[in-house]
């Protein structure tokens, strides 16, 4: 390949048909028009359209991202899970701030969520971990995520060595495995549109009520 620039720009963008948004029928609360988003999401086939970006500040100043889950999304927030011991998890321990991204390219939609981050009780957080697969369980039992992994054959053997474990303590709980939430201060959802007249509307939190305008593209 000679020229990526060009390349790039000739790829496709919007190519899809683009769901129709009015902001003026938005509701009052974000948590409420993204649910909304999601099931449409669901509905039109988007593939994993719980899947966002999660960006967090890195203990060396710099900005760190990766895709998580979420968990749940409720009036408190946006959830979602991780062991406490990984870089997110020491990152969010020194600053409780977090961005999420959801990107459903199918519909030309984005939504960005910004606010703090706190910590769940500790038994919502065990039962989110019993809630996981026997296989995610044990990943998260060898605590040693994002740890040089020098030989494939020691993943394996802690896999298997956490699956013996569980298969005797049914019930064991990783104490390091958090649920956390995302208390949005700002919500802005994304609707794409053929002609680049993009929708962008914006929640901004004003105590427990919200703040809600349009955004030029």
């Amino acid at each position: 390949m000679t020229d990526l620039r060009q390349f790039l720009r000739c790829l496709p963008v919007f190519a899809g048909d683009m769901p129709i948004f009015d902001p003026m029928t938005a509701p009052d609360r974000p948590e409420e028009l993204f649910v909304d988003w999601l099931t449409e999401a669901v509905a039109a086939r988007v593939r994993e359209p719980h899947a966002m970006t999660v960006s967090t500040l890195g203990v060396d100043d710099i900005p760190d991202a990766r895709v998580l889950l979420l968990k749940n999304v409720d009036a408190d927030g946006w959830q979602f899970a991780s062991h406490r011991n990984s870089p997110k998890g020491r990152e969010l321990d020194l600053l409780s701030a977090a961005a999420l991204t959801f990107l459903w390219r199918e519909q030309g939609r984005q939504i960005r969520v910004r606010g703090r981050v706190v910590m769940a009780p500790a038994e919502d957080s065990a039962a989110d971990f019993l809630a996981r697969s026997q296989a995610a369980r044990a990943e998260a039992l060898a605590g040693r995520q994002s740890q040089p992994l020098h030989d494939r054959r020691q993943l394996v053997i802690a896999a298997e060595e956490a699956a013996e474990r569980f298969a005797v303590e049914p019930e064991l709980v990783v104490d390091e495995w958090t649920l956390y939430t995302v208390r949005a201060q700002q919500v802005e959802f994304w609707q794409a549109d053929k002609d680049r007249r993009h929708i962008r509307l914006q929640y901004l939190r004003d105590g427990e009520t919200w703040q809600r305008h349009e955004l030029w593209p």
